[in-house]
């Protein structure tokens, strides 16, 4: 069945030339298959292929033209995909906006995107008319909602066909903005494309045989792209509003989900969850988990209550289409291997560069930013050019971790470069100490941040979450990490708190912690 599934992908790949044609594609093929459940509402491909047209027909009356943005704000939601794809059948760019911003964080991403069309949820309407006069572009804002369904019902259902190529852009995505104004990471239609059947292959051989669960947010890659490529395959999605433990694993059982993507926050909260216990998750035979590093604990829980499933760590950005490594199942049969702290190796048609502070490339074993050639890697940051010219040199993008390969091939992600601690002259990466913490049995969660300190510059700090009915027992904790990583990288002292901030993908917001340390300093660095 594996190498059925990699020749039904990669002749579903050969016949696309742009995301328009997923649509007309599955329509033509298996009309009558699901492609999306949400909520009690089944979408079927011929559901789909006819929705999307009548969009694409709407949006042109607008005067949306190829290359005009089209933005999106609501939480997940199965007209999502009809919108994107009628944007697709018109050759404009989606642009999905996240839906936990402010109301100025919002308005900065839709004028900067330059958005004709706004679709939103019903609960953003308040928001939105806080910022409207902010929105000089924007041509028409639609709910989605029955205003939403009569709109698209009252539009001509023809395809009609409108030229688009593969290295037209196709989305546009904003980075989390933890730092600076967000940047729009431009997506072609080949990078989705092309890169398909190499990572569904890579991915346990994710094919229209399987059930996939999608329950990150759309406005992330990891939502909407792991959503569009089980579309493309001819998947069956099963769509979640929004991450409950509880409803995801009654889902699990209920719908007979086969596949899922999951960041280890959330693989995290479904193993806490009681009703964990008594489910029945037999059917899931592959779980692909990334955006952030897990645990070893963490996984070692997952794979002794997952017992039948099969667990796939990936690693990448929203400037290279998601994911480019893998560490195989065959790799998690040994959870106390040495690889198990990496992120395994490039897929195929990904090549990875360690570069050290000179430039050059450093030898096996040794830290430095990671590097990446492949056709996954976006084709630039929207009207930022010289911050593209920083990112891409030579078809190489600079991803801002920093890592290593070893002598096997695999890459070990140390942490971001900037998040990076310099103490006493030595280098300290948060995410080696913060996974020699996480196994202590009273941790529930951990950060680790680097904050001013007289003597060493800076001194590592760690910020932890106990578990319930767990007291303070900061000279235990350290004696526990200091058995595991060298003493320099022991935190010097540990603040407790209730939660630690997280964005929607479950990473920790950890420029959110420093705030409170660096406070009255110039630079959060010393």
């Amino acid at each position: 069945m594996n190498q059925i599934s990699k020749r039904e992908n990669e002749q579903i790949v050969t016949t696309l030339k742009t995301l328009a044609d997923v649509p007309r594609f599955h329509a033509a093929a298996s009309g009558a298959a699901v492609a999306i459940s949400f909520e009690g509402r089944s979408t079927t491909y011929a559901d789909l292929q006819e929705a999307s047209s009548r969009v694409a027909n709407g949006l042109r009356l607008m005067g949306v033209a190829p290359g005009d943005r089209v933005a999106v704000l609501d939480k997940n939601v199965d007209r999502f995909f009809e919108i994107w794809l009628g944007a697709a059948k018109c050759n404009a760019v989606i642009v999905p906006v996240n839906a936990r911003l402010a109301p100025p964080e919002v308005a900065y991403i839709v004028k900067d995107s330059s958005a004709k069309v706004l679709f939103i949820g019903e609960i953003f309407a308040l928001l939105i008319e806080q910022v409207r006069g902010e929105l000089q572009n924007l041509k028409a804002v639609i709910v989605i909602n029955e205003h939403y369904e009569a709109w698209r019902n009252g539009q001509d259902w023809s395809d009609a066909v409108t030229s688009g190529a593969p290295d037209d852009v196709c989305m546009q995505l904003y980075t989390s903005g933890t730092t600076g104004h967000p940047k729009g990471v431009q997506l072609t239609n080949r990078n989705i494309l092309s890169g398909m059947s190499d990572t569904l292959t890579a991915w346990g051989h994710w094919s229209s045989h399987d059930v996939a669960l999608v329950a990150m947010p759309l406005f992330h890659i990891a939502g909407c792209g792991v959503g569009m490529l089980s579309l493309i395959a001819g998947l069956r999605i099963v769509l979640v509003r929004e991450f409950v433990p509880q409803h995801v694993i009654s889902l699990i059982e209920e719908e007979r989900i086969t596949v899922s993507f999951m960041v280890p926050a959330m693989i995290k909260f479904i193993l806490e969850n009681k009703g964990i216990a008594d489910a029945d998750v037999s059917s899931i035979r592959c779980i692909v988990y990334g955006a952030s590093p897990i645990p070893l604990a963490l996984l070692q829980s997952a794979l002794s209550r997952f017992k039948a499933t099969s667990f796939i760590q990936i690693y990448g950005l929203t400037e290279t289409t998601g994911g480019i490594t893998v560490l195989s199942a065959e790799d998690h049969r040994c959870p106390d291997g040495a690889h198990m702290k990496s992120c395994g190796r490039p897929i195929a048609g990904v090549e990875l560069r360690i570069e050290g502070a000179d430039g050059n490339a450093v030898s096996p074993g040794e830290v430095g930013e990671i590097l990446c050639r492949t056709v996954k890697n976006m084709k630039g940051y929207w009207n930022r050019d010289a911050e593209t010219a920083r990112t891409l040199r030579d078809g190489w993008l600079r991803t801002g971790d920093a890592g290593y390969i070893d002598a096997d091939g695999y890459l070990f992600i140390h942490d971001r470069v900037k998040d990076m601690i310099v103490s006493g002259g030595e280098n300290i990466y948060p995410a080696e100490v913060e996974n020699a913490i996480f196994g202590h049995p009273a941790v529930a969660d951990v950060a680790v941040i680097g904050v001013p300190d007289e003597r060493w510059g800076e001194a590592v700090k760690a910020v932890i979450v106990l578990k319930p009915g767990q007291q303070e027992d900061s000279v235990e904790i350290l004696n526990y990490a200091r058995e595991r990583i060298a003493g320099y990288k022991v935190p010097k002292s540990i603040d407790y708190a209730e939660t630690l901030p997280r964005n929607s993908t479950g990473k920790i917001l950890k420029r959110e912690l420093r705030e409170r340390y660096w406070k009255g300093y110039e630079r959060q660095v010393n």
